[in-house]
């Protein structure tokens, strides 16, 4: 899967730890230079000092923390590469105890930091003349995980929006995909789920293994897929049913043959 990437810029957020920090060193790795974005500064400076890359400060639920991530880009020769990483958990099960501060906490990390970072860095990388777009997901954001419901929310918007994204972004030559990793060994898990998994027997996949997905994604020119990652599988497109259409409704005899070109337009 891997190829090189180097004379490439690389946009990581979530850069500091866990799943960004091990993509942020396998496209280093593999000649690119990359651009680490995070919330923690300390934690992005660290990457970049290690790597020889930039840092930038910034909470990507706000719009305009993207200028200073644009402007850096731009400065290192514009975006070739954008892999929207960040995310957080709500850890809240009940609906009905939701907090105001709890929900927009977590659309505007998981959500609108995604959004925002194809607004953002989109025209970049179609002015380099095409690239790639990664966004991470979760296994969340394909099926439905009641522990907690709104990160399965915001899970299953990133995988609808790289679905949609994909036909027009094809035409600028950019491909974007979604990764979905089962739990993962990151900060996001904190003592007390880590001890209830590990007293169950239950294995976390590790960051590089999500790393290996990511360079999947940006191999080739597939595009429009949500990649899950499993132990014990490699990084795998998930196959979406389409729903029953008219067409099918007339194969299987459900509405008479020919009905449907009698209607109207």
């Amino acid at each position: 899967m891997a190829e090189s990437f180097e004379g490439k810029v690389a946009v990581v957020t979530g850069a500091a730890s866990g799943i960004g920090l091990a993509t942020c060193r396998r496209l280093a790795a593999l000649g690119a230079t990359v651009l680490s974005v995070d919330i923690d500064a300390a934690g992005a400076a660290k990457v970049a000092e290690e790597l020889g890359g930039e840092a930038v400060t910034a909470d990507v639920s706000r719009p305009e923390a993207w200028t200073a991530v644009t402007e850096t880009a731009g400065h290192m020769g514009g975006a070739d590469i954008a892999f929207l990483n960040a995310g957080v958990t709500c850890g809240q099960e009940d609906v009905t105890a939701l907090t105001d501060e709890q929900y927009r906490r977590i659309t505007g990390v998981n959500v609108d930091g995604v959004v925002y970072g194809v607004r953002a860095l989109v025209p970049q990388i179609a002015a380099k003349g095409g690239g790639a777009v990664v966004a991470t997901s979760s296994l969340a954001g394909l099926i439905a995980f009641p522990g907690d419901p709104i990160y399965t929310l915001t899970k299953y918007a990133v995988v609808g929006l790289v679905r949609a994204l994909a036909p027009r972004l094809s035409e600028q030559n950019i491909t974007v995909n979604a990764v979905c990793p089962s739990l993962v060994d990151t900060p996001l898990i904190d003592g007390e789920i880590r001890k209830t998994l590990a007293g169950a027997g239950f294995p976390l996949i590790s960051p590089e293994a999500v790393a290996d997905a990511v360079m999947y994604c940006l191999s080739g020119e597939h595009t429009g897929e949500a990649v899950f990652v499993q132990l014990g599988w490699p990084p795998t497109p998930y196959r979406f049913h389409r729903p029953p259409g008219p067409r099918l409704q007339e194969a299987e005899g459900k509405i008479p043959p020919g009905w449907l070109a009698e209607q109207p337009g």
